[in-house]
């Protein structure tokens, strides 16, 4: 099957220049001047990669590969630019973005180097990320989502941070009828609450200062597809009241609107939270927990599927290897009697980064203890067990443990935790750190 590369550029000149130069190596390619125009293409056809500028009229580069990200099959994103900070936006975004050009190009050959990596890497991510398990727990939530999947009805995903609340959320949109429309994710903790309910139900041109434009919101971005909202928990009670009238009704009112705008959508939600306790606390209402709790599916923490780190160990040094253009190494027998021991507060995406430090640090054959990050090891007396008060003092730890090893900085201890920066200012307050 021929590539299908969309060219995302304002300067007519430069897009003539990217087709003379790729067009000898056989894409098929399209063309926007616009992030508006991208987005339409994208949405009207199969593409597997967007070359795009960062600084355009209407929509940045990075905005539009947000919007990209949100289609059911996301293209992967090459950004152009000829300003200094897009290896840390590359960095930051992570949502389908998986290499950078500077402009002017080097050469020709630079610019097709990079759009055969990018590719490469999207061809390996069109094989979908799934779970991979022998636990059977877990196996049993894959096998009722995926007879939920089938079905309209609401799901509630419960689970740690990083234990693939997404992933499970984004399989549940890829086995529906749905799975042909788009796929939008919001966390609801990184939502100002002052633009929360701009952000999920859009507003009209005039609606506060600020508002220059109409904006649609997640909701009828989602409609057609799957709208997965993540710690929905965190939302304020003036939201929760509109998203249950939204859930109810079917039906959006943008801010500053008039008229009822219908969605027709399928909601997953997601939390950490205990959130039968936060209603019975008066921090979350009842009536829209009753309406999200239709199909419940709680994922296990990764300290009570250890076995499954022979899984995910493997494959998650193969996919940050081809990622950062690195050899993939294995652990050595030192370093996976480490990774074994670990509790992983953050689950999945704790070993995620955990691995790719480890990677990016070492030098050696292969992962040795000493490229790993310093890591706990289980109380005495056996494995990690259910106790609140020991999963809470695990926590605890690793949030000072986190913060000792960024010197302070609370929002690369949140990333290196796998956590929102919200979440661990809630923590640190819950906790009484400072």
């Amino acid at each position: 099957m021929i590539p299908k590369v969309l060219l995302v550029d304002d300067d007519a000149a430069f897009r003539e220049l990217l087709v003379d130069i790729l067009r000898a190596d056989g894409y098929e390619l399209l063309e926007a001047a616009d992030g508006v125009r991208a987005l339409a293409l994208a949405t009207q056809h199969r593409v597997d990669l967007v070359l795009t500028d960062q600084r355009m009229p209407g929509l940045s580069g990075l905005e539009l590969a947000g919007r990209l990200a949100a289609l059911s099959e996301p293209p992967a994103v090459v950004l152009m630019t000829a300003f200094g900070t897009i290896p840390q936006a590359v960095e930051a975004m992570r949502a389908g973005v998986v290499d950078y050009l500077t402009k002017p190009l080097a050469s020709p050959a630079e610019l097709r180097r990079v759009v055969r990596g990018a590719l490469g890497v999207h061809g390996k991510a069109a094989e979908k990320e799934e779970f991979l398990t022998h636990d059977a727990r877990t196996l049993e939530v894959l096998a009722l989502a995926d007879r939920a999947a089938t079905t309209d009805a609401t799901v509630l995903v419960r689970g740690e941070s990083g234990t693939g609340k997404e992933l499970l959320a984004r399989r549940l949109h890829r086995r529906s009828p749905r799975a042909r429309g788009p796929f939008v994710a919001v966390n609801c903790a990184a939502l100002p609450e002052s633009l929360a309910e701009s952000e999920l139900f859009g507003h009209e041109r005039g609606a506060f200062t600020g508002a220059v434009q109409r904006q649609r919101g997640r909701f009828e971005l989602a409609s057609g597809g799957t709208l997965f909202l993540d710690e929905v928990g965190e939302l304020a009670e003036p939201v929760q009241a509109k998203l249950l009238r939204a859930l109810e009704q079917r039906a959006i009112e943008r801010v500053g609107g008039a008229a009822p705008v219908a969605v027709d959508l399928r909601l997953v939600a997601a939390t950490h939270r205990d959130l039968a306790g936060a209603v019975a606390e008066g921090r979350f209402r009842a009536d829209l927990f009753y309406r999200l709790n239709v199909i419940s599916l709680e994922l296990p923490p990764l300290r009570e599927r250890a076995g499954d780190l022979d899984l995910l160990v493997p494959a998650l040094v193969r996919g940050l290897a081809e990622r950062h253009r690195l050899p993939a190494r294995e652990p050595d027998a030192e370093a996976w009697t480490r990774l074994r021991r670990h509790a992983w507060p953050g689950n999945v995406r704790e070993l995620r980064n955990v691995l790719e430090r480890a990677l990016i640090a070492g030098t050696g054959e292969t992962i040795r203890a000493a490229d790993l990050p310093p890591l706990d090891s289980p109380p005495a007396g056996g494995e990690p067990g259910d106790d609140p008060l020991l999963l809470a003092e695990r926590e605890k730890r690793a949030i000072l443990e986190a913060l000792a090893r960024t010197g302070g900085n609370r929002e690369q201890a949140a990333h290196l935790l796998g956590i929102s920066v919200r979440t661990l200012y809630n923590r640190l307050r819950e906790y009484g750190l400072r």
